[in-house]
């Protein structure tokens, strides 16, 4: 009776922790279902009176969603493409091979990880304008690379640490070489750390502001969340019904990226692997 009621209590404590973590999501769905008038009354209902579909067509068609969503993909994606090629062997390198730059690249790692982002926004200007990539999505893409890719760097690097040597070590007998253990042993294995680390490039490129802000200035390379930022008028005024319709839209390729990707979040992959 006692293990029945205790486990009664988790799945209730489980049902309240995601009905706190889901009902922000559901409200925003039903604020974008609402029209003005429902929206500015003083008893605010969760399920909507009349459903008002036409505010997705506005934050599609009238305010250009559609194509700043192109734009951010393109840039999201690009970027976590260049971070996963560069972060798996880099950390590779620096957990396995004894280097003199191991420890200033690890005090690189963790020093970019605490620079305020405003201090640098300048030399990243004249640095792309220098370039002509400048109001560009190539250069934008560049920049997410490099702001995104010291975490990354150090995810993997944490995962790296914990693969046992002695897999490696074994596939070294056998006679594979160094190229052939990384791809055959340690890439499967590592395939929860990529995985961890392509989804935090693609939500923090997809989500950020500031830098797409300062360098993006026509309006065709805008990317998603300035274009909802134009929700917001000049005197303050937000048209709430379009921008929460404008917020349900942006979140969907993030939980599309997480599904499609959250199999590969497992753990226990080295279970059984080596034994004693």
């Amino acid at each position: 009776m006692r293990r029945r009621a205790g486990r009664a209590g988790k799945y209730l404590g489980l049902c309240c922790y995601l009905v706190f973590l889901g009902f922000p999501l559901l409200w925003l769905v039903s604020v974008s279902l609402k029209g003005e008038r429902e929206l500015a009354s003083i008893h605010p209902r969760l399920i909507p009176r009349h459903f008002v579909w036409d505010n997705y067509r506005v934050a599609l068609v009238d305010q250009g969603l559609a194509r700043s969503a192109l734009n951010s993909l393109q840039t999201a994606l690009g970027a976590t493409i260049i971070v996963v090629l560069i972060a798996v062997p880099a950390a590779y390198a620096l957990t396995r091979l004894r280097s003199a730059v191991r420890t200033g690249t690890t005090v690189w790692i963790l020093l970019s990880q605490v620079f305020p982002t405003i201090l640098i926004i300048i030399p990243v200007f004249l640095i792309l304008k220098d370039l002509h990539l400048l109001n560009s999505l190539g250069g934008l893409t560049l920049v997410y690379v490099v702001w995104t890719l010291p975490f990354a760097l150090w995810m993997v690097m944490g995962y790296l640490r914990n693969l046992p040597r002695e897999l490696e070590e074994a596939a070294a007998v056998d006679g594979a070489g160094r190229l052939r253990i990384i791809v055959s042993v340690v890439l499967p294995l590592l395939a929860p750390g990529v995985v961890a680390a392509a989804m935090f490039t693609f939500i923090s490129a997809w989500n950020e502001f500031f830098f797409a802000l300062v360098l993006i200035q026509d309006s065709d390379k805008r990317t998603i969340s300035l274009t909802l930022a134009n929700y917001v008028g000049a005197e303050g005024l937000i048209r709430l019904g379009p921008l929460a319709a404008g917020a349900v839209l942006a979140t969907i390729p993030s939980l599309v990226f997480f599904a499609f990707l959250q199999r590969r979040l497992t753990s226990g992959l080295l279970a059984g692997a080596v034994k004693g």
